[in-house]
């Protein structure tokens, strides 16, 4: 059992530009492709968004045990 030959390949492609057009072809692909950048354009902005969030937990928990030291230290300072 082989796989699918150049020439099966072609006759599909044959049949389905007979059926839908070569217009109509254009504008599936155009179509696809649109909704292919799309996607990758989303998946993109979600993990720079999480990295982005990850970062700025990053910043708030360092803020604020930097706070919280100080505010030890003034609390020593004052005893």
């Amino acid at each position: 059992m082989g796989g699918i030959s150049i020439w099966q390949l072609l006759i599909v492609l044959v049949i389905v530009v007979l059926l839908f057009g070569t217009k109509r072809l254009k504008s599936i692909g155009s179509d696809l492709g649109g909704a292919v950048k799309g996607f990758k354009k989303a998946i993109t902005e979600e993990e720079a968004d999480a990295e982005f969030s990850d970062d700025k937990r990053v910043e708030t928990k360092q803020n604020k045990q930097s706070v919280e030291a100080e505010s030890k230290a003034d609390v020593k300072e004052k005893s």
